[in-house]
């Protein structure tokens, strides 16, 4: 919610650009996020070069001031993450708000965080015992 707050003005799980997936039928949901590939497929499809991985953090991100609207991002993203914003004609996906994400700052009970990759498999190892 703090995210399409941020991006849009309103509070909307329709309009995060973090998406959940229910389930109601299995009372599931999952989190839809940016796997941040090592050699993103979506990169590699986008024609105006609107996507681009970040030497620095690693992070995928799109430029929707580069986006043409072509969603060839959007079809060929394995995991499902980028989404076609119909209002603004242009690809949309996380982009950490800027290094500084709305949705771990509000999240009370802190199951959303940003935290440095070998930090974040130590905490998968611990809790799931799958990572590092």
């Amino acid at each position: 919610m703090a995210c399409s707050f941020k991006h849009y003005g309103v509070l909307s799980f329709d309009k995060a650009l973090r998406h959940v997936v229910f389930d109601k039928e299995h009372v599931v949901f999952e989190a839809v996020q940016c796997r941040h590939c090592e050699e993103p497929i979506c990169v590699a499809v986008c024609p105006t070069e609107a996507i681009r991985k970040d030497e620095e953090t690693g992070w995928v991100l799109i430029n929707p001031m580069r986006c043409i609207g072509c969603r060839s991002c959007v079809l060929a993203c394995p995991v499902g993450v980028p989404w076609f914003d119909e209002e603004r004609k242009v690809a949309v996906k996380c982009d950490f708000c800027d290094g500084d994400p709305l949705c771990a700052k509000f999240c009370s009970p802190q199951a959303i965080r940003v935290l440095p990759r070998e930090e974040a498999l130590e905490l998968m190892k611990e809790v799931y015992g799958v990572g590092a």
